[in-house]
């Protein structure tokens, strides 16, 4: 596809720590398709976000830890500027060079289109390096994306940090998760509100340096584990109880025969 000019597209980087991979990442993004990149500094002690500067681009601090509270600090930095210049398209990005910017085109084409509202990067469908992901991610993965499918009807193969989605979408969309649970809320949302969802292979590989600060340590799998089920079963329990009461609604209300 043939651009006269760049698209709308923000990219949002999440990063704590992250002073050896974000270099690559930002180097990595192919400008001609992006007007914003803004890393969401959530309380680096290193030189992340002195990186991201050096590398023209913006820094939004996150007060509070948690990836999805650095996402969030990123989003309302997005809502404060005018409107003609708020982006059509935001991506989702990790600072760990695990997933490949350059394939921010697939991920981001269908929904410029217009023919999805929200897609993910599928590292399931994809190519993997060995030991890219952990034995409790490659479950997580499974079976997060069974219960979605099985609780509320939108089949998905992974939770992948790698996505976009209209910027309309995603303010109807009210995220509030502040750490682990972000990306499973948004598919969760997405799905309850019949948002046009797709999922594109992209490849993905061992991060830079360090280690994941969730699937690295056992207190970040448990902890992540625990909160994205939790989140999973209380938005379908939400989702029950508000059937219940539209079918009770709708006996009330139904005309005598």
């Amino acid at each position: 596809m043939n651009y006269a000019s760049k698209p709308r597209i923000a990219v949002l980087i999440p990063a704590f720590n992250e002073e050896d991979a974000l270099p690559f990442v930002l180097a990595t993004i192919p400008k001609q398709w992006v007007q914003q990149i803004i890393v969401c500094d959530n309380g680096s002690t290193d030189r992340t976000a002195e990186v991201a500067r050096l590398m023209n681009a913006t820094v939004v601090q996150a007060k509070q830890r948690g990836y999805g509270s650095a996402c969030l600090a990123g989003m309302a930095y997005l809502k404060q500027q005018p409107l003609d210049a708020q982006p059509e398209v935001v991506v989702f990005l990790d600072a760990d060079y695990a997933d490949d910017p350059n394939e921010l085109p697939k991920v981001a084409g269908p929904v410029l289109d217009g023919t999805q509202d929200l897609v993910i990067g599928s590292r399931l469908l994809g190519e993997r390096e060995p030991g890219a992901m952990s034995l409790p991610q490659r479950f997580g993965n499974w079976l997060a994306p069974l219960l979605i499918r099985l609780f509320f009807g939108q089949r998905f193969t992974d939770l992948g940090p790698f996505r976009a989605i209209r910027w309309d979408c995603l303010q109807q969309l009210d995220m509030r998760d502040s750490d682990y649970g972000w990306t499973v809320e948004m598919q969760i949302k997405a799905a309850l509100q019949r948002l046009r969802c797709a999922e594109v292979p992209v490849n993905y590989r061992r991060r830079v340096a360090g280690r994941s600060k969730v699937s690295g340590t056992v207190k970040g799998v448990v902890l992540a584990g625990t909160k994205i089920l939790s989140l999973i079963f209380w938005h379908y329990f939400q989702y029950r109880l508000q059937q219940r009461l539209n079918n009770r609604n709708d006996t009330l209300i139904a005309p005598e025969t």
